[in-house]
């Protein structure tokens, strides 16, 4: 199967691929407005996505632990936990952990979007002493 190129649409004639609507969908779930992530970032998170599968496109279910992880790095424990619940928040730390150990692992390469991209909050950096060198 081939894969498809993700669109950002133009000028409201062409629609939004359906990637990053699903990616969308699953920031805004977990409380983070999809329009505070610029397209670029998004953009490589789908195409990050795909990675991970090769041969087809990414599933459904595959987009809300990307949004819930990403938006954790992006908007801090607290106002996560306030908007997710205490288990959303144990998750995305255990994975953040874990990608911390496995540094070329999905999860790791999300965190260091956030990093270099200067979209992570704060307190998620010096809960764990991130730094992009």
């Amino acid at each position: 199967m081939t894969r498809r190129n993700s669109s950002l649409g133009f000028l409201g004639r062409f629609g939004r691929s359906e990637d990053l609507r699903q990616l969308d969908a699953a920031l805004r779930a977990a409380d983070l407005h999809p329009a505070q992530v610029p397209e670029g970032v998004k953009l490589t998170i789908v195409n990050l996505m795909k990675d991970q599968w090769p041969h087809e496109e990414p599933p459904a279910e595959a987009y809300p632990p990307v949004g819930r992880f990403f938006a954790y790095c992006l908007i801090g424990p607290d106002l996560f936990r306030e908007a997710n619940g205490e288990q959303a928040l144990t998750d995305a730390e255990r994975r953040l952990e874990m990608a911390l150990d496995r540094e070329e692992s999905f999860d790791a390469q999300l965190v260091l979007l956030a990093l270099h991209s200067k979209l992570i909050s704060p307190k998620v950096v010096a809960k764990y002493d991130l730094s992009a060198e």
